[in-house]
């Protein structure tokens, strides 16, 4: 393969072997391999890359990128075209999550209000207020349960790149 610059990127940045292997996820014998010029899976050195925060690209000497195997070549553009359907599928969950939980506040506050309404016009008892605080409590609980157990698989396979994330009620709108 190519000659790898991985030993003076690791150096520029000030971190041992131990600490770019624990970081890109990789064993610090495999850095260890990689800085005594052996060669290594696209896999392999994408993770260094991603640790290392730099283009794939860049762990090699080479000033010509053309001179860079085709794989390598390919693997920054496979990986960023990745990391943007991540990023849109990741969006894409939040946006359907926040959309549910400003749903159930737009319905707790429309009951809520309701609630009020009654009781000034006498028609419901002050223990409805009851009512309205289990709303919140329990509903609370019910829906994180339901997305965690019910919805949370249906996501996963909606949207494979995205993970669960706690969206707060404010990034739906």
């Amino acid at each position: 393969m190519n000659e790898m610059r991985i030993a003076t990127l690791r150096r520029e940045r000030g971190w041992t072997q131990e600490r770019l292997a624990e970081t890109s996820g990789v064993a610090v014998r495999t850095v260890q391999r990689l800085e005594g010029g052996s060669d290594a899976s696209l896999e392999t050195l994408s993770a260094i890359a991603r640790a290392l925060e730099v283009p794939v690209r860049e762990l090699f000497a080479q000033d010509d990128p053309a001179e860079l195997e085709p794989g390598v070549r390919g693997l920054d553009e496979r990986t960023e075209a990745a990391a943007a359907a991540a990023a849109s599928e990741q969006a894409a969950r939040d946006r359907f999550v926040g959309g549910l939980w400003s749903l159930y506040s737009a319905v707790g506050i429309a009951f809520g209000i309701v609630t009020v309404v009654l009781l000034v016009l006498h028609v419901w008892s002050p223990l409805v207020f009851l009512l309205v605080g289990a709303y919140w409590a329990v509903g609370r609980l019910a829906g994180r349960f339901l997305l965690d157990s019910v919805l949370g698989p249906w996501l996963d396979r909606r949207w494979p790149l995205s993970s669960a994330t706690d969206v707060p009620v404010r990034a739906a709108r």
